[in-house]
Formats: structure tokens, C-alpha cells, sequence
């Protein structure tokens, strides 16, 4: 016990110097936070019994529960909850002890947040609710637990992305799935007109994108410049996702807001493997951007000379 208070008195010290804020602070409220940080329920417990205010905050709003869930010292939140800690404090940035446990990953907390009356629909300055977040970092129970309770599944960021979006983009497909099944628009856009599928394909998550096109995502839909799916896949050269695009009926000949098709964008992009999938798969290369130029065009302004002659024999 006399090495703990010594590391605890320590890291008081140390945070003082790193935040002057700080300083400021009572010291039986900073204690109780570096006691949640740490998961030290009994010193906790002695300074709330000494007076400690449980819902006083650091300069950045942070109090001891959010601490305590950030950390997953489930023993020290549930003395903080019994002794009056709010459940639905918010930082300076708008985060909650809920999006705290959702972007840590404790479940068994965030299950106890919301049991205590955690708003599931609360969001941080960035505009992530706490489905959000476990989505993105692919929490799958924690995104069933907060559907369950009634999470918005449509709800959206600041840049228009919803829950599913999120896993999209970093690859999460079965809890890409759960929130499908959960009510999740599967053709949502974001404020550039990216859909999930379009996301998902960019980044190279061949499992996302069988799921989507499984459940009937709009394989042709087209973002604000007018690329589709397609076009963002063959841009970032994932051959594989092209392959299964173009299984889903892709339009390969689809031309955006500039008249740039797949095949250009793979031209531009100097991706030779790609032209010759995109020519078997029906490609027209005598198609014009609205520079008036084709594919072949563009090979010989690249000096791609292999890529020429692949399309030298069909413009």
C-alpha cells in the first residue's frame, strides 16, 4: 500500500507539471481522478469519503469515471456510479464515459453506463455517437449491446458517414453486417456523396464489399464527381475488389462528371494488370473524356507504351 501511494503521489506530481491547470485543482478531487486512472477503488473510496467532489473535472472536463471507463477498472466505476457520478458528464470535446468504454472496447462497462441511464445518442464534437465509434474500431457485442438499447443506426457524423460507413471503411464486415440487419441504410451517402460500398472498395476490404453486394448495395451509384465503386477501386489498384465489382455487374464503361472511365482511371494510374481485366470484362477503349481524349491518348501522353499497345489493337 505504501509503494501505490507513492506511485500515485508521483503521478500527481508529474501531471502538475505536464498541465500547470492542474494545479488549480482541489487536491482531494485531482487524487480521486489519478485513483480511477489507476483502478485504485479503495484510495478512491477514502477521498470521496473525505469530501472529494466525484464529479469534478480536469481542465478538459474530465472526471474520475470517465477515467476510471477509459482505463476498464470496472471495480472503481461502479463505486464512482454508487457515490453519485454522473453518467452523462461530457468533456470539452463532448465525450462521454459511454463513447469512452465504446473506443476502449469494455463492454461489461458500457453495459453498466447504460443501465445506469448512459445516453446511447450523445455525441462527441467530432459528431460520434458510441455506435459510431464501436463500429469503427469493429467492436461487434458492444455495437449489438448498443442497438439493442436503441441506438440510431442512421445517425451520422459531421461528414454525413454513419455507423456502417465506418466499419466500411476500416473493414469490419460482420459488424458491417450487424448494423445492416440492424436498420442501416445500406446506400447512405456522406457529404461527398461516398456510399459504404465505395469506401469499403477504396480501401481494399474484399470481404465488406462481398457482403455489401450480397445484401444489394447499388453497385453503380456514383459519388459528387461521379466515380463510382469501381473507379475508386481501380484508382487504388485492389485487384481483387475490381473482380468482384465487375461479377456484380459493375458498369465498366460508367464515365464521371470529367468523362473518365475505369479503364482511363487505370491508364492514369500506369496499372497494366488492370487494363487487360478491364478490356476482358468489356471496357470500351474508344470512349472520350471531355478533353476529347481516350484511353490510348492518355497511355502515350504517359509514355506508358505497354499499356499503348494493349490498346493499340482494340481503339
Amino acid at each position: 500500500m505504501k509503494t501505490r501511494a507513492l506511485h500515485l503521489i508521483s503521478a500527481v506530481l508529474s501531471l502538475a507539471l505536464t498541465f500547470p491547470g492542474l494545479a488549480a485543482d482541489k487536491d482531494k478531487e485531482r487524487e480521486l481522478r489519478l485513483a480511477a486512472s489507476v483502478g485504485d477503488t479503495a484510495t478512491a473510496e477514502a477521498l470521496l469519503n473525505q469530501g472529494a467532489d466525484v464529479n469534478a473535472g480536469s481542465e478538459f472536463g474530465k472526471t474520475a469515471l470517465m477515467m476510471a471507463v477509459e482505463n476498464g477498472n470496472m471495480e472503481t466505476v461502479a463505486l464512482l456510479l454508487t457515490r453519485g457520478a454522473s453518467v452523462n458528464a461530457r468533456t470539452v470535446a463532448g465525450c462521454t464515459p459511454l463513447t469512452f468504454a465504446a473506443e476502449n472496447g469494455h463492454i461489461g462497462i458500457s453495459a453498466l453506463l447504460i443501465e445506469k441511464g448512459a445516453h446511447v445518442y450523445d455525441r462527441t464534437r467530432a459528431g460520434w455517437d458510441a455506435l459510431m465509434i464501436s463500429a469503427r474500431y469493429g467492436i461487434t457485442d458492444m455495437v449489438e449491446q448498443l442497438l439493442y438499447k436503441d441506438a440510431d443506426p442512421k445517425a451520422s457524423d459531421k461528414d454525413g458517414r454513419t455507423a456502417m460507413m465506418q466499419a466500411a471503411e476500416k473493414g469490419h464486415a460482420r459488424t458491417l453486417a450487424v448494423l445492416l440487419a440492424g436498420g442501416s441504410d445500406i446506400d447512405a451517402r456522406d457529404k461527398s456523396g461516398a456510399t459504404a460500398l465505395m469506401l469499403a472498395a477504396g480501401n481494399g476490404h474484399a470481404e465488406v464489399v462481398k457482403t455489401l453486394l450480397e445484401k444489394g448495395a447499388n453497385v453503380n451509384a456514383s459519388d459528387t464527381d461521379g466515380a463510382t465503386a469501381l473507379v475508386w477501386a481501380v484508382g487504388h489498384g485492389h485487384r481483387e475488389i475490381v473482380e468482384l465489382l465487375t461479377q456484380g455487374r459493375a458498369d465498366v464503361n460508367r464515365q464521371d462528371r470529367d468523362g473518365v472511365t475505369a479503364l482511363m482511371e487505370a491508364v492514369t494510374t500506369g496499372n497494366n494488370d488492370l487494363i487487360r481485366m478491364l478490356l476482358e470484362r468489356g471496357a470500351d477503349p474508344k470512349l472520350k473524356d471531355k478533353r476529347g481524349r481516350t484511353a490510348w491518348d492518355i497511355a502515350k501522353k504517359k509514355g506508358n507504351d505497354q499499356a499503348a499497345a494493349l490498346l493499340a489493337g482494340v481503339r
